[in-house]
């Protein structure tokens, strides 16, 4: 689990602190292991790529749970 606080200039950190990993997906916060591992070094824009697709991943997996 990662701090939310971060440095001026810098991302906060997408933890929710629900970590539960589906394979390489965390299932809180709809980041994959690498970007997990990666965050702390990883610089601004990459921290939002990874935002973005965390979230994306995130609400494609809620919408797949709701389906019918």
């Amino acid at each position: 689990m990662a701090s939310s606080a971060s440095a001026p200039g810098r991302q906060p950190s997408p933890c929710v602190r629900q970590c539960c990993l589906d394979g390489d997906e965390c299932l809180g916060c709809g980041r994959l292991m690498k970007e997990i591992l990666e965050w702390a070094a990883a610089s601004d824009a990459r921290q939002q790529q990874i935002i973005l697709a965390a979230r994306q991943r995130h609400g494609s997996r809620q919408a797949a749970r709701i389906k019918p």
